[in-house]
């Protein structure tokens, strides 16, 4: 410390120690992971890692042979969410295969609380995995940063903003809205519905805009009323189209930003006595197994999920191996699959 009192390098283990109010020896054996701590101990040392900004010298501990040859995919979803969805399983099937390549250990991590948040925050200040990939980021998520202040490479699936720093692989949702838009205007469709996603994932605003560019493209007017936001999943999908339905019953076709949100509406439109695609066309996005098992099957727009999960682990593995910064931001191309639905 200055005279000022003001730090004037990096946080110390010294200092990290004196915060937590444990010995040096505690604080070292917390961030390599050693099981020789009490959890007591291990959540004073956590905290005083946050609260100081510490970030273990990895350069050392690489010196050491310190690497876990561990990975984290971190998915900030529940359970039930993570298996009923088709998009994190492709992602994890991705990424798993390029990691068995290379024989290192995935650790999938859910976090559905504050509580989960902290401890896993924890867990990555004690440098127990290589890198960290980050799938349905929000944009005021703060691991990323996190992430980044404790030195761990990381690679985000999809982004938070048109400015995203941190490496991600994405695919082309604007296009995405674009396509499914001008199919469904090439099949006469005048009254375009859109069901969104979340509007706090850049994926979800991406998908919207391309609603809206293929609206003007088709010379098609843009209505609000006919354009309704839920979360990525089937009862999203329910709710948003009664939405919809109450707003404007002579709509003639939707663009349900996911299969998933696509299969919600399939059911509310049948309820109401709506033919799909007679009445009402219906295109998705994803082209999961969902969208071949609805009746009608479903046209979506196909994004290469898996792709996107083997190009994730690709390039966490370069940066795991110090290699440079090529090919840090990818943006993978969608594909129109048309079906029976519009």
């Amino acid at each position: 410390m200055a005279a000022s009192g003001r730090r004037t390098g990096r946080p110390t283990l010294e200092e990290v120690a004196a915060r937590a109010g444990v010995g040096r020896g505690t604080v070292s054996r917390v961030v390599n992971g050693s099981p020789r701590v009490s959890d007591r101990a291990r959540e004073a040392v956590g905290r005083a890692i946050a609260e100081l900004g510490y970030v273990p010298d990895r350069a050392a501990r690489a010196l050491a042979g310190a690497r876990t040859g561990a990975v984290a995919l971190v998915v900030p979803e529940t359970e039930s969410r993570l298996f009923a969805e088709p998009y994190f399983l492709d992602i994890i099937r991705g990424v798993s295969a390029e990691l068995g390549d290379v024989d290192m250990q995935l650790l999938l991590t859910l976090i559905r609380s504050g509580r989960e948040r902290q401890r896993f925050e924890q867990y990555l200040a004690a440098q127990r995995v290589d890198g960290v990939l980050l799938v349905s980021v929000h944009r005021d998520d703060p691991l990323p940063e996190l992430v980044a202040r404790l030195g761990l490479p990381a690679v985000l699936n999809g982004r938070r903003s048109a400015e995203e720093r941190v490496p991600y692989v994405d695919c082309d949702n604007t296009g995405a809205g674009r396509s499914a838009v001008a199919h469904l205007a090439g099949r006469g469709r005048r009254r375009i519905a859109a069901i969104t996603g979340p509007l706090d994932m850049y994926a979800a605003r991406c998908r919207l805009d391309g609603y809206r560019d293929g609206l003007a493209a088709a010379g098609l007017p843009h209505d609000e009323r006919l354009v309704a936001e839920a979360d990525f999943t089937e009862e999203g999908g329910r709710r948003a189209m009664r939405e919809l339905l109450g707003r404007r019953p002579g709509l003639d076709g939707v663009f349900a930003a996911s299969d998933l949100l696509a299969a919600g509406a399939r059911a509310v439109l049948r309820e109401a006595g709506r033919r799909v695609p007679e009445d009402v066309a219906l295109v998705g996005v994803d082209d999961s197994a969902v969208a071949r098992l609805m009746d009608p099957a479903l046209t979506s727009v196909r994004q290469p999920i898996e792709e996107m999960g083997r190009r994730m682990a690709r390039i966490l593995l370069r940066q795991i191996a110090g290699g440079g910064a090529d090919s840090r931001h990818v943006v993978l191309p969608t594909e129109l699959v048309v079906r029976d639905s519009g």
